[in-house]
This record gives C-alpha cells, sequence and structure tokens, in this order.
C-alpha cells in the first residue's frame, strides 16, 4: 500500500546527532545539497567535500552529521519513505467501505508521488545497492514491510468476502510489490521500454485489481 508504518524518519548509526539531527539547520542544508547535486550527476561523481562545501560546512563539521555520503543518501530515503505512509491508514479505510479502486489508487498515488518527487535520490539508492550492504538491509526493511501491508491488505478482503481465494495471500503480496517496484524504477531511470509517468498508476492499479479481487471493478 502507501509505505511502511514501520520505517523510522530517524535512522539509527547513519546520523552522528540522535533526536536532534531532523531539525538541525546544518543536518538539513546537507540533505539539500545531497539532492541538488544528485540532479546533476551520479552519486559516483559527488564527493564528501561537494556536499560539505555545498552546505557551507567544513569537512570535519559534516562528519559530526554523517559517517559518509552514502549515509545521507539512505537518511533521506528512511524519512521519504516514512512522509509517503501518512495516508496509508486513509487509504485502508477506504478500502474497508467496499471502494477498492479508490483505495489502492490513493495507496499506489501516494507512494508513487513520492518517490518520483525525489527520483535522483531513488536512483542513487538503486545505485547503492549494489555495493552497499547497509542499503540493502534498508530496502530489504522496506520491502518486507510493503509486502506485510498487502498480505494484511488481501486476507482482509478475503475475510470479508470481497476478494475470492486463490494464491497466498503473502506469495501475492511479494508479486505485486516487486512488479511495483520494477516498473517505477524503469519509469524513473528512462529504460526502454518503460511506461510513460501518466500511465504508470493507470496500469498498476488495473493489475493489482485483477490480481487480487478477479477482476478491474470489483463490487463492495
Amino acid at each position: 500500500m502507501a509505505a511502511v508504518s514501520r520505517a523510522k524518519s530517524a535512522p539509527k548509526g547513519r546520523g552522528r546527532r540522535g533526536a536532534r539531527a531532523s531539525g538541525d539547520d546544518r543536518e538539513r542544508a546537507i540533505l539539500e545539497t545531497a539532492e541538488r547535486l544528485l540532479e546533476e550527476r551520479p552519486l559516483g561523481e559527488i564527493s564528501v567535500d561537494d556536499l560539505a562545501r555545498g552546505a557551507g560546512l567544513s569537512r570535519p563539521t559534516f562528519y559530526f552529521y554523517f559517517p559518509s555520503k552514502d549515509a545521507v543518501v539512505l537518511t533521506i530515503i528512511d524519512r521519504l519513505v516514512a512522509a509517503a505512509a501518512g495516508s496509508r491508514e486513509q487509504a485502508l479505510a477506504t478500502l474497508a467501505k467496499g471502494d477498492p479502486r479508490s483505495g489502492l489508487r490513493q495507496g499506489l498515488e501516494d507512494l508513487y508521488a513520492a518517490f518520483r518527487s525525489r527520483r535522483a535520490v531513488v536512483l542513487a539508492a538503486a545505485e547503492l545497492r549494489t555495493t552497499n550492504e547497509e542499503a540493502r538491509d534498508l530496502w530489504t526493511q522496506v520491502m518486507e514491510g510493503w509486502v506485510a501491508d498487502v498480505t494484511a491488505v488481501i486476507e482482509a478482503e478475503r475475510a470479508r468476502g470481497a476478494a475470492p481465494p486463490g494464491q497466498p495471500a503473502r506469495d501475492l503480496a511479494i508479486a505485486l510489490v516487486q512488479m511495483n517496484e520494477r516498473v517505477q524504477y524503469a519509469s524513473f531511470a528512462g529504460e526502454a521500454p518503460s511506461l510513460e509517468d501518466d500511465r504508470v498508476l493507470d496500469v498498476l492499479v488495473e493489475i493489482w485489481l485483477r490480481a487480487i479481487y478477479g477482476n478491474a471493478e470489483p463490487s463492495s
């Protein structure tokens, strides 16, 4: 669904300032500098010195806030996922009222919009997962959270008779979540073939409805 309530907005081990970090102007300057530079060039071409200089800080001061440039990217992803979780309960409530299309679309749209707004950071994080174990662990946590949410939705819809029985709920959830991640990434990265931005949600919602409910216009 929309995102993971389990994801934490204040990551352990990545920043150095604990509870004060998220409200610190200097940390915010580093995060904003990273986002700006990632719009211009890939993470591999950005140095700690670039981040410190862009934030108006010295290199030693940078390390007071983050242990590495990778940690900066992971912190942005942490907070992005947490922010996207805000509408999860509303989307679930819409489903429970017997409006599957609106509920699913709201959940998928909120997540897609959040990640699309940080497209460069998402691409950098995907690059990091090939070399950075912490990045892989973070993404595993995020994906497992989404899978757990979707599994619960499928089971609840089946229990109330809105969705028919079928493949095990967790297996179906894994397939749907992994499909979402791959389709969205391809669109963000401009891969060929990939869906146009304005088609991604329509296609995904249709697939989710048919996979969970057996048709694109499920009744309440």
